[in-house]
């Protein structure tokens, strides 16, 4: 599985307010929170980005309530992944089980600038800064999260493996 786009840059301690207001929580529908999706750190985010684009944030990366909004807001937005220094823990596994891919590596933020094109390769975890001509490495996505997000996240995973039987 591989992730190309551009980077949108984010800096530290970007709570789950940040990517999806709270005033929008009275929905779950994935294309609304999609429209809002960053609209207190930069509201022009949405408008700036094409499918495929990545976000590149500081340290501690989704912090704050441990609402799935958050992670469902970003991937229906058209974000193909998120590069971070470091992720809350609880926010890393929402990403997962609903399907988005999430990477950490810090070398990777440091030299990183907006607009730079990457591509992500999600199995061997190289993360290549295509604008700067530099790679990086993450922890690649086990077998078993590749296929959870192959399969649309945790929910579509389950009910594939509980349709194929087993």
């Amino acid at each position: 599985m591989k992730a190309v786009g551009r980077a949108c840059l984010f800096g530290d301690n970007i709570d789950t307010d940040a990517i999806i207001p709270a005033r929008y929580l009275n929905t779950s529908d994935p294309e609304e929170l999609a429209a809002h999706c960053m609209e207190d750190a930069d509201p022009n985010f949405v408008s700036n980005m094409s499918k495929g684009d990545l976000i590149i944030a500081g340290s501690n990366f989704g912090c704050g309530s441990s609402r799935e909004h958050a992670p469902i807001a970003i991937k229906a937005a058209g974000v193909s992944c998120v590069i971070a220094k470091s992720f809350a823990r609880i926010f890393f596994r929402n990403s997962i089980n609903i399907g988005l891919p999430i990477f950490e590596c810090p070398e990777a933020v440091e030299e990183a600038e907006n607009g730079d094109e990457f591509e992500v390769d999600m199995s061997e975890g190289k993360i290549v800064n295509l604008s700067k001509g530099k790679e990086y490495r993450s922890q690649p996505l086990s077998e078993e999260i590749q296929e959870i997000i192959a399969d649309g996240g945790l929910v579509g995973h389950v009910r594939k493996r509980v349709m194929a039987g087993g």
